[in-house]
């Protein structure tokens, strides 16, 4: 996947370069938790598919290991029509807010440059008054061609963009720093062009079926089973369903008027799009004829398609060992996409200076140095070497291979992903309210939402900015009143947000953690309204008016990513520490007893998740698997799904819901998974874009079959119904 120049002609025809943007790897490197076994019985239930695809992919990197590399498709070779509504392909390319000019330099720089030239950091200067001065930091003239040879050269301490960055990506990038806007995206994050909601009324379905029908045919004789197929509305608003064995495919009922109908990542097929499709209730429509792209699975290795392969896909077709894949999922996976890192090329130098910020610094923002800076780091160094290895200037890709198309009951759901008024967000949590509104976080901007899933319509609000703290929010909890309690990861705050009025009040959580330092992230709010959470080696339960300890309990590590109370309100919950650990924990509430498990040398890594209705937490796990304490045996038992497994795949969390299903969305693989703890029985739900980046899954449990949000980190809202 060479760098290759990425231009629109009027017919939306693209040729893409290699040049995409890198938002982070890592933040905050954790040490191994101290292991023990107490009462500990770890019950591992794996599946043959996870194991096949390990074996496939090393099997098929073993034969084509001899041949000379395929270099990678470049602009001259690579002239197809590309589909200028893949989310993906618009995120690879910068454009999501523009096609050209300071719009597009703003999405450049909030990937690029935003983690070091900002007014949080101890590192790069701030640029927002880069040209009223009279000389850069390196000495030269401050005028556009020196800087445009500082940004692709870089220097001792940044790093060199001319691999990535094209001379019009730098004109861009320029024409945003000139724009008088720099640097404040967390501030006044930009419009989203496609959010149209409010502009092209338009409802949207809830139900499941009875809409337009059709069929989706293959010219080469390939299975028609697992393709997805889309409609978008005049308003924006994209409903995807997956077509039958025989081809078939059914929309729920929708508004009449004309949509456009696309297939949804038509790899390993050409795309297909089809503007002004009249729909009329159950609308009989043309059949649609896909043709391969070419006449192998190998596919040619390019940019284009890559954009369409979700980030375990992407990782399997790399080279490398299975030690250095699990130690990129150890310290890249829980902070955003893996192709935020792969659709860059860097020499080892620029590599080293990206993964030191990304590993040795606490927050978003760099602003806490965790490690100095000459420390030895053999972790870091391996990843360095492997990064330069597979993404350095020089690399070039084998054929690629995707993974195989949804099958039987995992193409029977509806998948409906909803705009948001803002970009650049960076989403964090869903939550639902009363009323059915599903409220989100903005883990980079002082930003958050309510949306009307009837209408699509999203109510912003804005939290005060706190002097000296990045503004950026974290988990949400909505109130049996309407109140919607909110963190501030940054911040170390609890927001309380009146909707009817958008009043704010805030109470400051006492931390020993710099501002800008994560701190006071997860909690959970009891029936009571007390506000709970595990951090700095305690269980406390706080009054949320004030912030104020009321009690406390010890923790037998030094924090909880997540916490929970159970259903009854008699039992808190805690998971590990959040990056890398192998500990779980219960408190009974009322007698003070406490349930301390680990998983010994296997760190497990338990992150986020909630009681289900019999009393058990359910854990999603880094090391790929679904992780309860089992309240009743007292023991920890890891599930592990029939999808690729670790290090491709792990999960920032799962959430049982009042059935006791479990559901878990999977990181970097473009899936929603579905577990019968009872019957254990998996469903894996693919969902349209290659990401599936859930931080927070909420149920709605009063719809038969239950309904199930979240908000992907790359910036829109998923919601998934399944038909059974």
């Amino acid at each position: 996947m060479s760098a290759e120049v990425c231009d629109q002609t009027a017919e939306s025809v693209y040729t893409l370069r290699h040049g995409k943007p890198k938002n982070q790897l890592r933040s905050g490197h954790m040490r191994t938790q101290e292991s023990g076994n107490r009462g500990l019985s770890v019950i591992l239930r794996s599946f043959a598919l996870g194991v096949a695809l390990l074996i496939v992919g090393a099997a098929w990197f073993a034969i084509n290991a001899a041949p000379k590399p395929k270099p990678a498709a470049d602009a001259d070779k690579d002239k197809a029509t590309v589909d200028h509504l893949q989310r993906s392909l618009l995120l690879d390319t910068y454009r999501i807010d523009g096609d050209s000019g300071a719009a597009r330099g703003e999405v450049i720089y909030a990937y690029k440059c935003w983690m070091c030239h900002n007014k949080y950091t101890k590192g790069g200067p701030y640029l927002a008054d880069l040209y009223s001065r009279q000389t850069l930091v390196s000495g030269g003239a401050v005028n556009d061609e020196n800087v445009a040879v500082k940004i692709k050269n870089g220097g001792p301490l940044m790093p060199a963009f001319h691999y990535n960055l094209s001379d019009s990506d730098v004109a861009d990038l320029i024409a945003y720093i000139h724009s008088g806007k720099c640097c404040v995206e967390g501030e006044n994050p930009p419009l989203n062009p496609w959010y149209r909601a409010e502009t092209h009324k338009w409802s949207v379905q809830s139900g499941l079926t009875g809409g337009a029908t059709g069929l989706v045919r293959i010219k080469s004789g390939d299975s028609p089973e697992g393709v997805g197929v889309q409609l978008i509305a005049p308003n924006g608003i994209r409903t995807t369903v997956y077509t039958n064995g025989d081809g078939k495919f059914e929309f729920p009922k929708m508004q009449t008027g004309s949509y456009t109908l696309r297939i949804a990542s038509p790899a390993p097929f050409k795309p297909y799009v089809r503007e002004s499709v009249a729909i009329d209730g159950a609308t009989k429509l043309e059949d649609i004829a896909l043709e391969r792209v070419a006449p192998s699975d190998d596919l040619s290795a390019s940019a284009l398609l890559e954009s369409q392969l979700s980030g375990a896909e992407i990782l399997w077709n790399l080279p490398g060992s299975a030690e250095e894949k699990a130690m990129l999922q150890k310290n890249c996976s829980g902070c955003h996409s893996w192709q935020q890192i792969f659709r860059n090329r860097y020499d080892e130098h620029s590599w080293s200076l990206i993964v030191d910020r990304m590993m040795h610094f606490a927050g978003t923002a760099i602003a806490v140095r965790t490690k100095p800076a000459n420390a030895p780091d053999p972790e870091a160094e391996m990843l360095t070497k492997f990064l330069t290895r597979v993404r350095g200037p020089e690399s070039q890709d084998m054929p690629l291979r995707l993974f195989p198309r949804p099958r039987g009951e995992s193409t029977r759901v509806v998948v409906t992903e909803y705009e948001l008024p803002r970009n650049l967000l960076m989403l964090h949590d869903a939550a639902l309210d009363a009323q059915g509104n599903v409220w989100y976080t903005s883990h980079k901007t002082r930003y958050v939402g309510k949306l009307d899933p009837k209408t699509g319509i999203v109510t912003d609000y804005t939290i005060p900015l706190t002097p000296g703290a990045m503004p950026g929010t974290h988990h949400a909890v909505i109130d049996k009143n309407g109140i919607a309690w909110i963190s501030e990861n940054w911040a170390h705050q609890l927001n309380r947000l009146d909707p009817k009025t958008g009043d704010v009040k805030q109470a400051k959580i006492a931390s020993p953690t710099p501002i800008n330092a994560p701190s006071f992230g997860n909690f959970t709010l009891d029936s009571e309204g007390y506000v709970w959470d595990g951090r700095h080696g305690l269980i406390v339960k706080m009054d949320p008016n004030t912030g104020e300890v009321l009690e406390h309990w010890p923790l037998q590590a030094d924090s909880t990513y997540d916490n929970t109370v159970s259903y009854d309100g008699k039992y808190w919950g805690g998971s590990g520490p959040a990056n890398w650990g192998n500990t779980v924990e219960m408190l009974n509430i009322q007698t003070g007893e406490l349930l301390n498990l680990n998983s010994g040398a296997h760190m497990m890594t338990a992150k986020r998740g909630g009681f289900d209705p019999f009393g058990n937490t359910w854990w999603g796990g880094a090391d790929g698997s679904l992780i309860e304490l089992n309240a009743k045996e007292k023991r920890i038992e890891e599930y592990t799904p029939p999808i690729a497994p670790h290090p491709y795949t792990d999960f920032y969390e799962a959430m049982p819901d009042k059935n006791g299903e479990v559901w878990a969305g999977v990181l970097h693989g473009a899936q929603m998974l579905r577990f019968n703890p009872k019957t254990d029985h998996w469903t894996v739900y693919q969902m349209p874009e290659p990401y599936s980046y859930d931080r927070r899954t909420v149920i709605d449990t009063s719809t038969k079959p239950p309904t199930v949000w979240y908000v992907d980190y790359n910036g829109y809202l998923v919601r998934v119904q399944p038909l059974d």
